[in-house]
């Protein structure tokens, strides 16, 4: 199979992605509200397992239940149980979108544009607590473990970190990015931060400061940074973006190590929305309708 590989198939943007517990096989989502499940071993067949009214924004796997999460772009939460199609139900709880859900057993986090986070139940699909951070969007969610820690972006330019168990708000980076912040994720051992937003800069925070300290920044794009992924060695991060690249970085030293570009190298023809790094490739998914998957692994590019 040649690389990078396109899926094609969705007939809207991609803005979503999310990994099927290691088992090779990964969902996508987006504007045309197609859930579609895509395996390595046979990309070119893509296999629709379940569809939502309006735009996806955000997923997520619950391997134990087999349930998957959907969040839209008007606020509402889906769960579906691909065991038994039939069965699913959805909740209209955030407003103007759900822009992203992460899994920690036993919850299921998810932030909206009305700047909240919700802690939900994964055996019940309740909500059990909320927290308004701000009245602006909250675009990304990244879970410090070892820390006992959730690191949230938001679109007033700040990014915040909770106390995993209270919720609490245990400080904030005030601008972080002008004028707004669309991701955040933890280096492998949590001790740094790497953040991009729409100036298109990348920092990364040495988070065993007190305050946080900006330890590097560098202008990482030509437009807004939309997504961070960190692979699973650890060893290397990747950033997609607006200006159609995907780029990897050393996540010791913060140099760049390769561009994945549009004409040399067959990447996407637009912006770039959404990144997911599985221990036998990078997946990348934007407004040109496709999914690519590059052969990116380990701790080489």
């Amino acid at each position: 199979m040649a690389f990078p590989f396109t899926c094609i198939g969705h007939r809207g943007a991609i803005y979503a992605l999310a990994d099927v517990g290691g088992q090779g096989r990964f969902f996508s989502a987006g504007g045309d509200g197609w859930i579609v499940e895509w395996a390595l071993d046979r990309p070119q067949n893509g296999r629709l397992v379940a569809t939502v009214e309006g735009q996806v924004f955000s997923l997520a796997y619950l391997p134990e239940h087999a349930w998957l999460i959907a969040g839209d772009m008007k606020g509402g939460i889906h769960w579906i149980d691909l065991r038994r199609s039939e069965r699913r139900h959805g909740i209209l709880h955030h407003q103007r979108g759900v822009f992203d859900l992460k899994y920690s057993p036993p919850w299921l986090l998810s932030v909206g544009g009305e700047g909240l986070l919700t802690r939900w139940d994964a055996q019940t699909a309740r909500p059990v607590e909320s927290v308004h951070l701000t009245n602006r969007s909250l675009r990304c969610l990244a879970i410090g473990h070892t820390r006992g820690e959730i690191a949230i972006s938001a679109s007033d330019s700040n990014i915040y970190f909770l106390d995993w168990e209270t919720l609490e708000v245990r400080q904030t980076l005030i601008r972080a990015h002008e004028p707004s912040v669309f991701s955040v994720a933890y280096s492998a051992d949590e001790r740094y931060l790497f953040s991009g937003g729409r100036d298109a800069m990348l920092r990364v925070w040495d988070l065993s400061c007190e305050p946080p300290a900006l330890l590097s920044e560098q202008p990482a794009h030509w437009y807004t940074i939309n997504h961070i992924a960190l692979a699973p060695t650890g060893l290397l991060f990747a950033t997609a973006s607006r200006d159609r690249t995907v780029k990897i970085w050393d996540a010791v030293t913060f140099q760049l190590r390769r561009v994945l570009d549009p004409v040399r190298d067959s990447g996407h023809t637009h912006s770039v929305n959404r990144l997911l790094w599985l221990p036998e490739a990078l997946i990348s998914a934007g407004d040109d309708k496709t999914v690519k998957i590059w052969a990116l692994k380990d701790d080489h590019a």
